[in-house]
């Protein structure tokens, strides 16, 4: 089934296309792909990254947006990824990077393709493990930018994936959060006399 990808804000792209466009910005990246590029390069496959601070085990997870992120192609293959973040006055570049993660989410998005059920892709990123998974939603026609994990949708892991939790490997999100509790550390309670 097609997956049904949100459409990113507006702003969003054009802070990504600012940046592919000044050379400052490409050359003084961290991304040795991006410099040694030749020819167009391009952002495409635009994903809300949500995040999830805090894993109790208890109701359902609450995720927050964190920003959009776009895969920059260089020909038909994924170079790099640039991010941009909601600041006060809109949707901004945050920066470009590369590394595992961009070859790891091309074949998720792949893998989701063979699916026989349609859902719209996102980014879950779990800070306290260090784990960034391929979010599918169930309801396609959704804000991506808002929303918590269901009980029918998919959280596949990408590479490299914490100790104990395969890679590429869907799960509901009701089979993987109870994993994920066993290796994040409880928030620590509130000092006395702090709100809580």
């Amino acid at each position: 089934m097609p997956l049904h990808a949100p459409e990113a804000p507006s702003p969003a792209l054009r802070s990504i296309l600012t940046a592919l466009g000044s050379p400052t910005a490409v050359r003084e990246a961290t991304t040795p792909a991006l410099r040694a590029a030749q020819g167009p390069l391009t952002p495409e496959l635009p994903l809300p990254v949500h995040v999830l601070d805090r894993i109790t085990g208890k109701g359902a997870p609450v995720t927050r947006l964190a920003g959009w992120r776009f895969l920059i192609f260089g020909g038909d293959r994924a170079l790099a990824a640039a991010e941009t973040r909601l600041t006060p006055d809109g949707w901004a570049f945050a920066h470009f990077f590369e590394g595992p993660y961009i070859a790891s989410t091309e074949r998720a998005l792949r893998q989701a393709e063979a699916l026989p059920q349609a859902y719209q892709p996102r980014l879950l990123s779990i800070p306290g493990l260090y784990m960034l998974t391929l979010w599918l939603h169930g309801d396609c026609q959704a804000d991506g930018s808002a929303g918590r994990p269901g009980a029918a949708d998919l959280l596949v892991p990408l590479a490299p994936a914490p100790p104990g939790i395969a890679a590429h490997r869907p799960h509901q999100v009701t089979e993987l959060l109870p994993l994920l509790t066993r290796g994040v550390a409880p928030a620590p309670p509130p000092l006395l006399g702090s709100p809580a």
